[in-house]
């Protein structure tokens, strides 16, 4: 009895493989061949005012041996750090550093380079373009560029976001009313974008004890785009 049991419970599951061999009804096969769909996409844009400008700054030197450099180097970084601590408005942070040896005659290592670079940020264009006239007596000036800044940048992206999906959809509604068809939206892809404009700079560190005039910044704007592209289905 209890074998006649165990044969009764697993007769649905031998069962299932063999559902997948069941012909599919007509009226399903035809709705199927008769689905159409097709594939758009949109884009929109929103301009992002570049309120944030950031610097890199570098101490660089050559010397017979790394450990020299390092004296040098450090003590120019630590210059610069003194100077820009003293503006409030500024964020600095370390950057990367690099020692590489130089090469003569020989293939003969005959002397050595080091770089280490300072990164500056600031909502006060005014405030770091001062700073950089003064770090520029002792350092290098590596590039300067302006870009929105991270809650400036997330306005424009919703407002381009918000735009591009009524293109989206707008489009769509123009295809099928053009076929005579309803639709509904099979899947979306969203996707964002936007450079700021860079200026890359090799500035050397002034001749001059005295610091430099203010380093000229014009804000602007960046461009934030936002692409949407997906399938819609038209309806029978």
């Amino acid at each position: 009895m209890k074998a006649l049991a165990a044969l009764r419970n697993a007769l649905p599951l031998l069962a299932l493989p063999f559902l997948g061999l069941l012909p599919v009804p007509p009226a399903l096969a035809a709705t199927a061949e008769r689905t159409t769909t097709v594939d758009l996409a949109a884009e929109a844009s929103r301009p992002a005012a570049n309120d944030l400008a950031r610097a890199t700054v570098f101490a660089e030197a050559s010397g017979a041996t790394p450990g020299e450099l390092g004296r040098r180097v450090n003590g120019l970084v630590a210059d610069g750090l003194r100077i820009a601590r003293s503006y409030g408005n500024v964020r600095v942070q370390s950057g990367a550093t690099h020692t590489q040896p130089m090469y003569g005659k020989g293939n003969r290592i005959e002397g050595w380079r080091m770089r280490s670079d300072l990164t500056l940020e600031s909502t006060d264009p005014a405030a770091l373009s001062e700073l950089l006239g003064k770090l520029q007596a002792s350092l290098g000036v590596a590039s300067l560029n302006m870009l929105p800044a991270a809650e400036t940048r997330r306005r424009a992206e919703t407002e381009a976001t918000i735009a591009a999906l009524a293109a989206f959809r707008e489009r769509a509604k123009v295809i099928a009313d053009a076929l005579g068809k309803p639709f509904r939206i099979r899947h979306l892809t969203v996707n964002s974008s936007g450079r700021p404009p860079v200026m890359p700079l090799m500035r050397s560190p002034a001749m001059a004890a005295d610091a430099a005039p203010p380093m000229p910044l014009e804000a602007g704007e960046s461009l934030v785009s936002t692409t949407v592209s997906g399938q819609i289905e038209l309806l029978e």
